[in-house]
């Protein structure tokens, strides 16, 4: 099961396997208190796409789109996500954003939901 959440929430042991999946370490975050088991930064929008998103939400469709055609283009990591969660199970993708509702994992989930690998 692949799960969303915040990186500044606090870990959990129904979190399970925890993936950051942010380009950028979070601010004021140390790695202890990030407590992730992998960062995979290249799974992130390309630094042109996040600085033309910003968290606009009126180009949130249009990301939603360019960003998974990116995600096309990195189909070992995507099949490294799914892999882990195969050999793992619980699987929580990390995101810094402060809008849980519209930012990068978000679209990351729903894409790994509906790709076979």
């Amino acid at each position: 099961m692949i799960k969303i959440k915040r990186i500044y929430e606090k870990p959990s042991n129904e979190d399970g396997y925890r993936i950051l999946v942010d380009r950028l370490w979070p601010r004021g975050l140390t790695k202890e208190k990030a407590d992730i088991d992998v960062w995979l930064k290249e799974i992130a929008p390309s630094t042109d796409l996040r600085k033309w998103f910003a968290h606009d939400h009126k180009k949130w469709k249009s990301f939603e789109v360019k960003y998974k055609r990116e995600l096309k283009n990195n189909a070992d990591l995507i099949n490294k996500i799914r892999q882990l969660e195969k050999e793992k199970g619980n699987i929580t993708l990390l995101y810094s954003a402060k809008d849980e509702e519209f930012n990068d994992a978000v679209v990351l989930k729903k894409y790994l939901s509906v790709i076979e690998i």
